[in-house]
């Protein structure tokens, strides 16, 4: 039985939620292994639609444990709001697993996350505020808090104090804001441990046996490709790693025990925030994509920017994942189009680039070179198979495959969780 890794191929935004939980049903464990509250996966299950955060979206799956990994940072009372909010509709989070590894937001993260952005200006990155960026800065300075120390309180306090002593300086007399007060931080943050406390596990031995149990586990990344730390267009990216290498450190598996790599790609492409994006459209075809999709970001509610079909970034994800897999959403978007656009390379100085560009300088010049497929007008949400797609419509997933360079196994012609055409069994 497969160890699974579901990801996003663009920036983002692109349906990882509805495949997850279309999966939901057929795995034991689903895992978040990178970022936060930063990130949000929409799932519309028959007239319900629910807007997860930093829960994994198998939290809905009954027969499915739900595990935030060691790899995510976790802001305590977005998380037991978000526990709180889906117990009144009636859903179980009493299976809920989080490791006492994962790094705690604490206020002071969000704090410097927001004063940061509007000491930039200009050069602001875009981040949702919400402390992520800073909590893995603590991580990495190894100044972090983890969700462990709520249940030593003489550790906690020592960590707060020391990562207190640097951050009140910079609070001062940089951004000429007051000092964050020790004991204060460290009340509110152990006022959530009894009500953690039985959430808390050695999710990497839990994950690692249950691989071995022959179970299924499904690892499932908080963004996209191009948002990685490491490999998206930096600077204007997330500060985790969303890329298939990060379940591996995220969730505390080897990369050998991984079978699947899924890349989930929306039928055309969509961003939040700042930085380079070659098809972004500024017109009525743009704002038609917006509003037909609902393009509104699930977390920040900020519009997204919307553009083509962009193939070059759709191959550098399945490079640099090993993707073996994709799940195409939104599908049904693009009916009423005569023509649709897809990138198939760039143009860089007159030279023409099939090949995502290593060089930031490169990227933010890249205009975008079309091919036009034709279009269809039917009515696609009721399609079961791929042969009840329009002839058109089939010749575009197609089209997409063999440029994007791994199988199409899904396809999503509605937002709705039976609105989905498999072609190829994940698992």
């Amino acid at each position: 039985m497969p160890a699974l890794v579901l990801l996003g191929a663009q920036w983002g935004d692109e349906g990882k939620g509805k495949a997850t939980d279309l999966l939901g049903g057929s795995v034991d464990y689903v895992v978040r292994y990178q970022g936060g509250n930063n990130a949000g996966h929409t799932v519309v299950v028959g007239d319900q639609k629910y807007a997860l955060h930093l829960l994994p979206s198998g939290i809905l799956s009954p027969e499915c444990t739900p595990v935030i990994g060691n790899g995510v940072v976790i802001d305590p009372a977005v998380l037991l709001s978000e526990l709180s909010g889906l117990n009144e509709r009636g859903v179980d989070t009493s299976k809920l697993l989080v490791s006492g590894n994962a790094h705690l937001i604490t206020p002071y993260h969000t704090t410097l996350d927001k004063v940061t952005e509007r000491f930039l200006g200009k050069r602001k990155i875009g981040t949702t505020g919400r402390g992520i960026g800073p909590t893995y800065a603590d991580k990495i300075n190894r100044v972090g808090i983890r969700v462990q120390d709520l249940f030593d309180e003489s550790i906690l306090t020592q960590k707060v104090e020391a990562a207190l002593d640097f951050k009140n300086q910079v609070m001062a007399k940089l951004y000429n804001r007051r000092a964050i007060v020790t004991e204060q931080v460290v009340e509110e943050l152990l006022g959530y441990a009894d009500q953690l406390r039985g959430f808390v596990a050695d999710t990497t031995l839990i994950l690692n046996d249950a691989v071995d149990e022959g179970k299924v586990v499904l690892f499932e990344g908080g963004q996209g490709t191009l948002l990685d730390v490491d490999h998206g267009t930096y600077p204007f990216v997330t500060s985790s790693n969303p890329t298939a290498g990060g379940a591996c450190t995220g969730a505390g598996i080897g990369p050998t025990k991984i079978n699947r790599v899924i890349g989930i790609l929306k039928a055309y492409t969509t961003r939040v925030g700042a930085g380079p994006f070659p098809t972004e459209l500024f017109d009525a075809d743009g704002e038609a994509l917006r509003t037909i999709g609902g393009e509104r970001g699930v977390t920040t509610g900020r519009d997204r920017r919307c553009g083509w079909f962009d193939a070059v970034i759709a191959r550098y994800a399945t490079r640099v994942n090993g993707l073996t897999d994709f799940f195409l959403t939104k599908l049904d978007v693009l009916t009423g189009w005569e023509q649709i656009p897809v990138c198939v390379a760039y143009e860089i100085d007159g030279e023409r680039v099939t090949e995502l560009p290593y060089s930031q300088t490169d990227f933010h010049h890249a205009k975008p070179v079309y091919e036009y497929l034709p279009g269809w007008s039917e009515d696609i949400t009721k399609a079961k198979t791929f042969a009840d797609l329009p002839k058109n419509a089939q010749g575009y997933v197609r089209a997409l495959e063999e440029m994007s360079g791994a199988p199409i196994s899904a396809i999503g012609v509605g937002p709705g969780r039976d609105e989905t055409i498999q072609i190829n069994s994940f698992i």
